[in-house]
């Protein structure tokens, strides 16, 4: 019985509001201008939605290119640190290369170019390569010309004879091999 009680209360509030519906339908109702007005606004407030739309997403595309860029400055300022770093120890590394071609038959030698090919390995595990220089084209970009030297061995333009090793870091040349080019 009290379920009975229940439903007729809830049909009968159902009722209420629906007739409360019908009559803001019926006070709301729109004449035809009205309805062109609102069609209107809807249009423009659709234009306004597509327009923000295009606004965040050119703002997103921005943000994405600003993130990248500042990867790709970090990533530069690491490897120009990196080089500079790495032109301190070039020096000592041709120091001690002209040092073992001139060395005598000693077995301390073997000692000296074992620490010259781990200093060449942690070049290599960082990145640095050399640059392969002798018989090349002359590229100023890779080299550094002093002189001329005449050559049978080489034909004009090509790098006859390396005076200086040069060294890159991935794209980057970190110090231009000092050369000179056949005439």
């Amino acid at each position: 019985m009290a379920k009975s009680k229940k439903s007729a209360k809830s049909k009968k509030e159902e009722e209420k509001v629906e007739e409360a519906v019908a009559e803001v339908v019926e006070a709301e109702m729109v004449s035809g201008e009205d309805f062109a007005a609102l069609q209107e606004e809807l249009e423009a407030s659709k234009f306004e939605v597509e327009s923000k739309k295009d606004e965040l997403l050119r703002s997103l595309a921005e943000f994405s290119n600003y993130k990248k860029r500042i990867e790709r400055d970090q990533i530069l300022k690491h490897q120009t640190m990196k080089g500079d770093i790495v032109k301190r120890f070039l020096p000592v590394m041709d120091d001690m290369l002209r040092a073992l071609q001139n060395a005598p038959e000693d077995p301390w030698v073997e000692g000296i170019q074992l620490i010259y090919r781990k200093l060449e390995g942690v070049l290599e595990v960082e990145g640095i390569t050399r640059i392969e220089a002798e018989g090349a084209d002359f590229d100023p970009n890779f080299h550094e010309a002093i002189g001329q030297v005449p050559s049978d061995e080489y034909e004009s333009g090509q790098v006859a004879e390396v005076l200086q090793e040069g060294y890159m870091l991935g794209e980057r040349v970190v110090r231009p091999a000092m050369v000179r080019v056949a005439e």
